[in-house]
């Protein structure tokens, strides 16, 4: 990305002293965010955050050391944003992984500074790149506001003449002290698909302990979630609308080793829980509806 083109980005956007458009990692454009509540890291390359710490707290998202850099690979870490399709796409195997918007690079179209919170606003939409892989037209809006809590909403419209189908997700990777320790409560009860385990329909019983790679798809959950992390002392609160599915994914150590983009021990300093709409939960909209998933993250701190 020229640097020319970050420096006219700063040039309008820039709210001097809470918020700068800079060369991020591989010189992609991403947005800095200080405030005295957090600091935040989100790049325009796939609209994705990198980085949430709340003052006082280490930071509560996870980054790959070994993510690669550059226009049409994604970002390993952070909260990617999976679209039209979650995982592979059923009817071709060729098409990227997630969905195409994550190695997309988005729009800035607004910055804003409210009391002790900042919002950005990135969009996409539909052209000939994405048409090669899904024949619709759309609008996905992606609305990031930083502060002592992180708030994510993805607006999505059918600009076309069509109706469509499609599945969702902020596939949030969380950064734990170690995942062999973290526990995540709010799921007892609750009906999910073991994608470790040919799919198979379960039951969760308990808290969600990680013992062995996970990769569950739990479905109809409206509750809110914690993240225990004994190890770091602190709970991280999940909650979100209009998700009707929640994905609770750690690779192990041996899903580790065979993704390139992530260090073989990192697998123990994240645990991904998203907020999604997949599968049995995949929305549809009519020509000119629109739909908005969105999810709330709050650090609380254990008590020492």
């Amino acid at each position: 990305m020229p640097s020319s083109f970050i420096a006219q980005l700063n040039d309008r956007f820039a709210i001097p002293g809470v918020a700068e458009i800079l060369p991020g990692n591989g010189g992609l454009p991403k947005i800095h965010i200080s405030l005295p509540a957090a600091e935040a890291e989100v790049y325009l390359h796939g609209a994705q955050v990198t980085s949430w710490k709340p003052t006082g707290s280490p930071d509560v998202i996870f980054l790959s050391e070994r993510s690669q850099w550059e226009e049409g690979r994604a970002i390993r870490g952070g909260i990617p944003v999976c679209f039209p399709w979650f995982r592979n796409k059923a009817d071709d195997p060729k098409a990227p992984s997630h969905g195409f918007v994550r190695t997309k690079a988005w729009e800035l179209i607004a910055l804003s500074h409210e009391f002790d919170t900042v919002t950005i606003s990135l969009e996409t939409q539909s052209d000939e790149s994405t048409r090669q892989f899904w024949p619709y037209d759309f609008r996905l809006l992606h609305r990031i506001t930083v502060g002592s809590a992180l708030q994510l909403e993805l607006a999505m419209t059918n600009t076309g003449t069509t109706p469509l189908r499609f599945e969702e997700a902020l596939h949030t990777y969380h950064r734990v002290g170690d995942a062999r320790k973290a526990t995540v409560s709010g799921l007892d009860g609750t009906t999910y698909l073991d994608n470790t385990d040919g799919n198979k329909e379960k039951v969760q019983r308990g808290d969600v302990i990680f013992t062995q790679p996970t990769d569950n798809a739990y479905f109809n959950t409206n509750s809110a979630l914690e993240l225990l992390d004994p190890t770091l002392k602190r709970r991280i609160r999940i909650e979100k609308s209009s998700s009707l599915t929640t994905v609770v994914w750690n690779p192990w150590e041996s899903g580790a080793k065979s993704l390139a983009d992530l260090g073989d021990d990192e697998w123990t300093q994240m645990a991904c829980v998203e907020a999604c709409n997949i599968r049995a939960n995949t929305v549809y909209l009519a020509p000119g509806e629109a739909h908005t998933m969105a999810a709330k993250i709050t650090f609380i701190p254990l008590s020492r």
